[in-house]
């Protein structure tokens, strides 16, 4: 089984040449973010109330995607949920690139280097084996387009799909039509999901205060 940060990466390639979709980066961040956190309660070792991010078992799970956080947060201080997406999302770039690693040992994509007179431009992921993607977006669907009580996995995919704003990419406008309020539905059924689709939210309206203030970035 794959864990979530592999399959929200798989939904963020797209099938056609193999390069992420236009998302901005603060969003994917975020979004892996939240789903090592997703990842750690399914495994039992964090809770969630509406106040805080509860630490129930620092037991390592022997996954090295998820034992790093793991270790921050029983080092760390009790806060709640939006702190720890915000402090994950940190190691965010390095925790997609050790997915990519991952996918790429299983065999399921692989990379390739766009070079031009020998510099290097761009880097894609092109699909050796589509199963495991077609797989993921077969359970979203299956949810979306019935009124079946989802399973926790795929309330947890539901959300890191729409916190990256990949929903535009998988469904077609009339479908994005039909599914807006179920996707609404499903995604207040988990509160990590919750505190990270607001943690972009805040990081978008900085932004745009930002740049109406005309403040730099650097």
């Amino acid at each position: 089984m794959l864990r979530f940060v592999e399959e929200i990466i798989l939904l963020l390639l797209r099938d056609d040449d193999g390069k992420f979709v236009n998302v901005p980066q603060s969003s994917i961040d975020r979004a892996i973010a939240g789903a090592v956190l997703m990842e750690l309660a399914m495994e039992n070792r964090i809770d969630t109330d509406l106040e805080n991010l509860i630490l129930v078992d620092s037991t390592p799970v022997g996954d090295s995607l998820l034992d790093p956080t793991l270790a921050l947060i029983a080092e760390g201080e009790e806060s709640d949920s939006r702190h720890w997406v915000e402090q994950v999302s940190r190691q965010a770039p390095d925790i997609r690139e050790q997915a990519l690693d991952r996918l790429e040992e299983r065999g399921i994509l692989e990379r390739e280097d766009d070079r031009f007179l020998w510099v290097f431009r761009s880097r894609r992921y092109p699909m050796v084996d589509g199963h495991a993607e077609r797989e993921v977006k077969l359970r979203i669907m299956g949810v979306l387009f019935s009124d079946e009580i989802p399973s926790p996995r795929d309330v947890v995919i539901i959300c890191l799909a729409h916190a990256c704003g990949i929903f535009t990419e998988l469904l077609s406008k009339r479908e994005l039509e039909q599914a807006s309020a179920r996707i609404e539905q499903v995604r207040k059924l988990d509160l990590i999901g919750q505190a990270m689709t607001q943690s972009i939210q805040d990081f978008e309206m900085w932004l745009a205060n930002a740049a109406v203030q005309g403040r730099g970035f650097f």
